[in-house]
């Protein structure tokens, strides 16, 4: 099997920002696996948070080539490399590669009924509630809105864009912003804003007061739920799991992780760490199975690829196999 690997970066619309960081452009790794006259593809960002960049989850894929090329499995690929960026590149360009090897989509192979979703489109964080207001009245063909926040002023910012968006259904991020004080503080606030869901608001390994917590809104576990290793933890804090394909390390995982969520009764949402419609194919597929769907990477773009996911007032349909699957 041929295995080749590189890094593209992507430029972004306009900088994007949230609690805790900012991007310009999005660089990601791309892998390519070819064989028999069949090619397959997959993109992955990797975890900024986790310390991951293109070029280490680069150097990851890069260790295991000589495994790759002598034909490893999906099943053996979770056991070679770790959770995050690299395996997911990897196990998604073998799902692609399966798909065009057997002459089935991936529909067929997952077993999975595709169907249009309706994404999300993020608002990214801004100083002051009138920005973040009129970053979310200029989305107007958006029925869903993520509103990227930190501890300042965030009630604020969410009543300005309540009230200059009165008809979209909101969720919000706080991407670990939050103190539990801050947390306790602004929820009961919130409860007439008619929030969809709360993401994230405690850093990682530091919300164990969810325990037990009775929170008027949904709490979604994103940082604190890498993968099916650490749902035993999340499942007591949160109602809902964001899944990432970077976080699970590929659809393989991702699948397996949003079963045994949904086992836990645990809502679900599927995520993105801003990339191609090459990232968002494989995130579309385990949106089917998502309350929530936030992949909206190629919107923050300048450009995309080409085949790239129709996004038509948030209804993102289902992709060309030609892209991916």
């Amino acid at each position: 099997m041929d295995f080749s690997i590189h890094i593209a970066d992507w430029e972004l619309t306009r900088p994007f920002r949230i609690a805790n960081a900012e991007w310009t452009n999005s660089r990601c790794l791309v892998v390519q696996l070819a064989e028999g006259g069949f090619i397959g593809r997959g993109e992955a960002q990797g975890v900024f948070y986790l310390d991951e960049t293109a070029e280490s989850i680069f150097g990851q894929a890069h260790a295991v080539a000589a495994e790759i090329r002598r034909g490893l499995s999906r099943a053996e690929l979770q056991n070679l490399l770790p959770p995050g960026g690299a395996r997911n590149a990897i196990d998604c360009a073998m799902w692609d590669l399966e798909c065009k090897r057997s002459g089935q989509t991936i529909w067929q192979l997952t077993g999975i009924d595709p169907k249009p979703v309706t994404t999300v489109f993020t608002i990214g964080l801004e100083d002051t509630p009138e920005a973040m207001a009129a970053k979310a009245l200029a989305a107007v063909d958006a029925p869903i809105l993520k509103i990227k926040l930190d501890d300042h002023l965030p009630f604020e910012k969410l009543a300005a864009i309540r009230a200059a968006r009165p008809d979209a259904e909101l969720v919000v991020d706080a991407n670990q912003g939050w103190s539990f004080e801050l947390l306790q503080e602004v929820l009961p606030k919130c409860v007439d804003l008619n929030l969809g869901m709360l993401e994230q608001p405690l850093a990682r390994g530091g919300d164990a007061m969810l325990e037990g917590f009775a929170s008027p809104i949904t709490l979604a576990a994103d940082e604190s739920c890498l993968h099916t290793g650490e749902l035993e933890t999340a499942a007591r804090r949160y109602s809902m799991i964001n899944i990432k394909l970077d976080k699970t390390g590929g659809l393989t995982e991702a699948l397996r992780l949003a079963e045994a969520a949904r086992q836990k009764g645990c809502q679900l949402m599927v995520g993105n760490m801003v990339g191609t419609s090459l990232s968002m194919a494989p995130s579309f597929v385990l949106a089917q199975l998502c309350d929530f769907v936030d992949i909206d990477g190629p919107l923050l773009l300048k450009y995309d690829r080409p085949y790239g996911l129709s996004y038509q007032r948030g209804v993102v349909d289902v992709f060309d196999p030609r892209l991916w699957g």
